[in-house]
């Protein structure tokens, strides 16, 4: 497997932190939450850090390639749109799923995969159809858990190693998420990192949290412990990484310590400064095997000629095929079963029926307060739960940031918000949410100051582009709801 390009020390890009990440002293390339900006309309900063030649990374959290159903093309497009937009090497995402089909769900977070040979079967199809969409190389990230599946068939390591010798997929390695591992669910760091294949490493992620009540939380809101610059140092021990990045998400720090973060990264990743040349050119990665292709969107081997789809497949020349990776034994080789998962009980398409099942039965305990399902910690779901609506409520007063206003401060909108939420589990995005949470508080003639209800319906009504409900539609719906 060719090297990647090297990208030197980066910072997650937030609008918050804009002004302050121009200033950073040796900054060499960002990372940006694609969901979170519109390739036509690129904030002035970013724009202003491209021309100065810092590079920008892409990193998508919703498409859930780990989950049971295909990726969504619309998704898929997407990213591929912001990549070109932005003039990206690569493109990177999670191992995980984030949403069921059926019942329809979204976690508004990202939850972890099953390490067994039907979820890993599932993963490496959908990797290939993204792979097959994107117009440059895609990089998975490994992601913090705060529970474990009962019944896994592999370690992390044998699951990574196995993803990568499959599909060619590179890795995002986060140090931070293997500190949290660590803590919450008693994995060793220092295996997966002897056991992964590290010539497919596209970059590093650190980041900080904290630790409450035995459990470690990865907030991206507080400084980068000691642990985790000692899990970057026993990387860098292992593999110069080609790029390292601190992510920080919340409860940003002054200039300064942003800037000192930086510099200890860049002390104990021992990275150097990126050269001038080459410095556009990343490795093409090899073409996927399987059937992907032709469900997948279309290759870069297709595009047409002289377009800026083309130009960044040919900007480096194949790489070759990467060694046999050392992976756990396939308890269904000896039956004679290939490495797609045909030959077992029923193929694919019934190992997408079988993972649909399990995580939908998960995530509805989650969000749903359907009963736990067998072989999970109980304490640790109910851990998660809250730690899902408590996000959820975060966000929605992120993107909706008049709710709480209206509805007399942080507390109140907080605690009316939770209320809704243990009834009412998210079925699209958060601005959806937003807009079904205030519905959701008219439909019960809330709230009960008549100058905050009109308030609340204005703001309903510019957002929706509807009259709200009818007053016997929401005598209606409050019956509905009390006998449901």
């Amino acid at each position: 497997m060719e090297p990647m390009a090297h990208l030197g020390v980066g910072v997650g890009w937030r609008p918050e932190i804009a002004d302050a990440v121009e200033r950073l002293p040796g900054l060499d390339w960002v990372e940006v939450v694609a969901e979170n900006i519109c390739p036509g309309h690129l904030p002035e900063p970013l724009l202003r850090l491209r021309e100065r030649g810092v590079r920008v990374v892409p990193h998508g959290v919703s498409l859930g390639l780990g989950g049971a159903g295909r990726p969504d093309p619309e998704k898929l497009a997407a990213l591929a749109e912001r990549a070109v937009a932005l003039g990206a090497p690569l493109v990177t995402e999670h191992i995980a799923f984030v949403r069921t089909a059926s019942p329809a769900l979204e976690a508004g977070h990202l939850l972890p995969v099953q390490r067994t040979r039907d979820a890993l079967d599932v993963l490496c199809e959908n990797v290939r159809i993204a792979q097959d969409a994107l117009p440059v190389p895609l990089a998975l990230e490994n992601i913090a858990a705060l529970v474990s599946w009962p019944g896994e068939e592999l370690t992390e390591a044998q699951f990574l190693a196995e993803l990568v010798e499959r599909t060619g997929v590179r890795l995002l390695i986060d140090v931070a998420n293997l500190h949290t591992n660590r803590v919450n669910r008693g994995e060793d760091p220092a295996a997966v990192l002897d056991a992964i294949p590290l010539e497919a490493l596209a970059y590093v992620h650190v980041a900080g949290g904290v630790e409450r009540g035995g459990v470690w939380h990865d907030t991206h809101a507080h400084p980068v412990p000691p642990a985790v610059l000692e899990l970057l140092a026993g990387l860098r021990s292992r593999v110069a990484p080609p790029g390292v990045l601190l992510e920080r998400d919340d409860d940003f720090p002054p200039e300064e310590e942003l800037a000192a973060e930086l510099a200890a990264i860049r002390a104990t990743a021992a990275i150097g400064r990126p050269q001038a040349d080459g410095a556009g050119a990343v490795p093409r990665r090899r073409p996927s095997r399987g059937p992907a292709a032709a469900v997948g969107g279309p290759s870069r081997a297709a595009a047409p000629a002289g377009s800026a789809q083309a130009g960044r497949a040919l900007a480096a020349p194949a790489q070759a095929a990467p060694a046999p990776v050392a992976t756990a034994p396939d308890p269904g080789a000896a039956a004679g079963e290939g490495t797609s998962g045909g030959g077992r009980a029923g193929g694919l398409e019934a190992a997408r029926t079988r993972v649909g099942l399990e995580q939908a039965a998960l995530l509805s305990a989650l969000v749903a307060g359907t009963p736990v399902p067998e072989g999970f910690d109980r304490q640790r779901i109910r851990v998660q739960a809250r730690a899902l609506a408590a996000k959820r409520a975060s966000v929605v007063a992120k993107v909706a940031p008049e709710l709480p206003g209206i509805l007399g401060g942080a507390d109140p909108f907080r605690e009316a918000f939770l209320a809704y939420a243990r009834t009412r589990p998210m079925a699209g995005g958060y601005r959806r949410d937003a807009l079904d949470f205030a519905e959701h508080l008219l439909v019960r003639d809330l709230p009960a100051d008549p100058a905050a209800r009109r308030r609340l319906t204005s703001w309903w009504r510019d957002r929706a582009g509807a009259r709200p409900p009818r007053r016997v539609v929401r005598w209606a719906r409050a019956l509905a709801g009390r006998a449901a």
